[in-house]
């Protein structure tokens, strides 16, 4: 291009990263529909797969440096994962669908597992066998009490059961303008009630913000009804007045560890929907969460400018197929990602701000990778380009084709192998 060969990487990087604000740009007038959207990124994907294998794997297998190769695509792995774990905490996975589902759905999860634990600990449950506990499992749903609101007024009927997750609350009995009981992580309440049909004789007011799982009378009416054999065990308990058992509910430890392992080889881990309130909730949680979602973007960019860089030392011309690999997968990108903080409320600026500083970094990235690579060894040369190569195909692997598979599904398969065979045909006539 120019004949300055750091300044031909730096404009190479730009050109494979120019997709990426114009797939900003795109959103904000257009938003495709699902199939559409995974069809393009499964096509980005393939290209992206045919690309590093190609410019990267290919050529430094045949030039017989297949070991420094693999450590390094191990080590870029290993490296990517764990950087995005951390941007990830931090919100970064707010950058795309899958990442949030993903994200969402092990925190389900890791609620679930915890109720468990808590469950152990309650005398009702305990005295359940786990697998006849994990039938109730599914009919307990979570709310929030926010900070001074009464969660039971004296005289409510009886039909529901509270398992307090986080927070604490107050019960008065304001007959006497006394406090009966502060309920905190791990309490239960109503279960006597609940059992019995007998109303409420105190109040309850949230004292700090809280989380409880609760389970109504009509949902356990209906397993008991469902359940004839768990209807049974439960009427032997009441029999045995597991009610006194609540108000004295301290179980030795080795039994509710006894319980919860047993519970575990029960545990049926439920992929429940991602609602919008999930994704609003996350979002709130972790506040402004752009700068996360920058560098999430930034860590799935930065391998692919250091390819560009160090290929121009590798060949006199760039690769037509590396570029076109890196162009085709980056324009879905960020077509999926910008229809995504479109749906966070995130403004078209900051959109369009974050994609085009992207697009200078992969420019900066490339210039860098050049003037790194130009006097290294050959067997370090394989091994840097491993890193990249390895960071690149586990970025496709947790959040490309996840993606794709999620929004799209069966065209997945097909879509990627159409932007591999392009890719090949890019290389063909190069």
């Amino acid at each position: 291009m120019t004949g300055i060969i750091e300044l031909d990487a730096f404009l190479f990087g730009l050109i494979s990263a120019v997709s990426l604000p114009l797939g900003a740009v795109l959103a904000l007038k257009w938003t495709p529909k699902p199939k559409v959207l995974a069809s393009m990124m499964a096509i980005g994907a393939g290209a992206l797969l045919a690309a590093l294998t190609i410019d990267l794997v290919a050529v430094a297998v045949d030039k017989g440096h297949f070991y420094p190769l693999a450590t390094g695509m191990v080590i870029g792995g290993l490296f990517f994962v764990l950087l995005n774990k951390i941007v990830n905490s931090r919100g970064g996975f707010l950058r795309k669908t899958a990442t949030i589902i993903t994200h969402i759905t092990q925190k389900h999860s890791t609620r679930q597992k915890k109720l468990y634990q808590r469950l152990s600990k309650v005398a009702f449950f305990h005295n359940l066998t786990p697998s006849k506990a994990q039938t109730l499992i599914p009919y307990l749903h979570r709310y929030r009490y926010r900070q001074g609101k009464i969660m039971v007024h004296e005289g409510d009927p009886g039909d529901n059961f509270f398992i307090i997750e986080s927070g604490e609350a107050i019960v008065m009995d304001d007959s006497t303008n006394s406090v009966i009981n502060i309920l905190r992580t791990d309490d239960t309440y109503g279960i006597v009630e609940l059992m019995t049909g007998i109303t409420h004789n105190f109040n309850v007011v949230v004292k700090s913000d809280m989380h409880v799982w609760i389970i109504n009378k009509e949902s356990f009416d209906r397993i008991i009804n469902l359940n004839p054999s768990l209807a049974a065990e439960i009427k032997t308990l009441v029999s045995e007045k597991i009610h006194l058992l609540e108000k004295n509910h301290t179980l030795p430890s080795d039994k509710t560890a006894l319980w919860y392992n047993d519970a575990m080889k029960h545990f049926d881990e439920k992929k429940s929907a991602i609602t919008q309130s999930d994704i609003y909730e996350e979002v709130t949680e972790h506040g402004n969460a752009s700068m996360a979602i920058w560098m999430g973007i930034m860590l799935d960019g930065i391998p692919e400018s250091i390819v560009i860089g160090s290929s121009l030392l590798l060949h006199p011309t760039m690769s037509m197929s590396l570029l076109a690999g890196l162009f085709l997968s980056n324009f879905p990108e960020a077509l999926s990602s910008s229809v995504g903080m479109r749906k966070q409320k995130m403004s078209n600026l900051k959109i369009l701000t974050m994609w085009f500083s992207i697009m200078i970094v992969t420019g900066i990235g490339a210039f860098g990778g050049n003037i790194f690579f130009e006097n290294v060894e050959p067997h370090v040369f394989a091994l840097v380009d491993g890193m990249a190569a390895g960071a690149m195909l586990t970025m496709i692997a947790e959040t490309m084709l996840p993606e794709a598979f999620h929004i799209g599904g069966s065209v997945t398969g097909l879509s990627a192998l159409a932007g591999f065979l392009a890719t090949l045909l890019f290389k063909v006539i190069g």
